[in-house]
């Protein structure tokens, strides 16, 4: 065979290893430390999407959109609490902390939830008088590292959220970096100035859902039984967590799946532990259900929320309400295309941008730099903030119009099918075209 006889195959790429995997081991192999990011799981996974919402035809009655109501307004903490929350819409602001955002994004959140009607929360490092000064509705969270643990500003809140787990790294601790920790964060923390914080993985002062009964109870004798105790965990084993908050005596469990943000952690832990929300809210609410307390103790579910569609199937799935994190700081402003320029000198693009451990943020969000910071205008981004909530709301009253509910409470899950064996079987409901839902038994 001559050489002009050979003909070459076209270069192929490795699936197992392609262009970011490479990277990551040339990345790894230089500095010899695991990479750290902000930000929520970046792989593909079964969402929402998957999903579909049965409009009304025949068998159904639709609503009119613009002549008959449809509910949108959820209690939350109606358990034990003597004052639980009174919620306009059932969306909710996720925990996210003052040290990772900047005050401004702090202030930004309470503002925009307040016009919204709802619900806006701390993360740690405490209460800001910003934050507390623009939230109607504020939930202090009671975090492992108790950083900026304050009893004042604890009874100051509306309500208390126990954070046991977060769906980017059930089982991790949380991360601040030096960079970001700023004189204003240093005092608050009560840490040096400039050193890397990282929290503890778990409580100091309970080992078991018995512990936690003798803690719960001292907090609302703290707040005098007036404020709700909600408790946090990351997807990872959703029936018995939320069985053990049950017995706990928690009034709301929030959980929170793979999807959900964190400030900072490991890239490994972010990707590779949890689950995904869609798989996590049927195994929680049947702990409900046996238990006797499904909407007798409240479930919020968060962790990749981005519209009213995601809503509205959440609900129909058994959630009382969702919470938003990434979703709100986008509204806010985050890897706006504004900033394009500047995200490239710091080596990514919009939409990619999940370096906040650095304090670098253009957009001024995830920043602890005076000069970024002041780039975000709270008033004008909390009413961005309250603009998307409203459209998130909406969208949610116009799908459970559609099937003809009066209230976007009353979805339920014959009302869903999936498009995947996957979703199917993770959602429990049929296949769409079907009557089959994978893995239970048919008569």
């Amino acid at each position: 065979m001559t050489e002009r006889d050979w003909l070459p195959t076209t270069p192929r790429k490795s699936y197992t290893f392609d262009d970011y995997a490479l990277s990551e081991i040339r990345r790894a192999a230089a500095t010899g430390i695991y990479d750290i990011r902000g930000g929520g799981s970046k792989r593909k996974l079964p969402n929402f999407d998957d999903l579909l919402l049965l409009g009304a035809s025949m068998s159904r009655y639709p609503l009119e959109g613009y002549r008959e109501k449809c509910g949108t307004e959820v209690t939350l903490g109606t358990r034990f609490a003597k004052k639980p929350l009174k919620l306009a819409i059932p969306i909710t602001i996720a925990g996210m902390s003052f040290g990772s955002l900047s005050a401004n994004a702090k202030e930004a959140l309470g503002r925009g939830a307040s016009i919204a009607g709802t619900s806006t929360t701390t993360g740690d490092g405490g209460m800001t008088p910003e934050e507390r000064g623009q939230s109607k509705l504020l939930v202090y969270q009671y975090l492992p590292s108790r950083y900026g643990m304050n009893p004042d500003d604890l009874r100051r809140a509306d309500a208390i959220e126990i954070v046991i787990g977060q769906g980017a790294k059930p089982g991790g601790g949380g991360m601040l970096l030096g960079q970001k920790i700023s004189d204003r964060v240093a005092a608050m923390r009560q840490l040096p100035k400039g050193i890397d914080q990282r929290s503890a993985c778990r409580h100091p002062d309970w080992t078991g859902a018995d512990d936690l009964e003798i803690k719960i109870h001292e907090l609302r004798e703290i707040t005098n039984w007036e404020k709700p105790i909600y408790l946090k965990v990351g997807a990872s084993r959703p029936y018995y967590d939320t069985a053990l908050a049950v017995k706990a005596g928690a009034d709301v469990v929030v959980l929170d799946g793979m999807q959900g943000g964190t400030a900072a952690t490991q890239e490994v832990f972010i990707e590779h532990v949890g689950i995904p929300l869609l798989s996590a809210i049927q195994p929680a609410v049947q702990a409900l259900r046996d238990l006797g307390m499904h909407r007798k103790v409240q479930l919020i579910v968060s962790g990749g929320i981005r519209n009213g569609a995601d809503v509205a199937k959440a609900l129909a799935l058994g959630a009382d309400a969702v919470s938003i994190g990434t979703a709100a700081l986008v509204a806010l402003g985050d890897n706006d295309p504004k900033w394009e320029k500047e995200y490239r000198s710091l080596g990514s693009t919009t939409g990619a941008y999940d370096d906040w451990h650095e304090g670098k943020d253009p957009a001024g969000i995830t920043t602890q730099t005076p000069q970024l910071s002041e780039r975000l205008d709270p008033v004008a981004a909390g009413r961005r903030l309250a603009n998307f909530l409203k459209v998130m709301t909406l969208e949610a009253q116009t799908l459970a119009r559609a099937c003809g509910k009066s209230h976007v409470h009353n979805l339920e899950p014959e009302d869903l099918v999936a498009l995947t064996i996957e979703a199917a079987a993770m959602a429990r409901v049929p296949l769409a075209g079907t009557s089959w839902v994978p893995g239970l038994h048919q008569a």
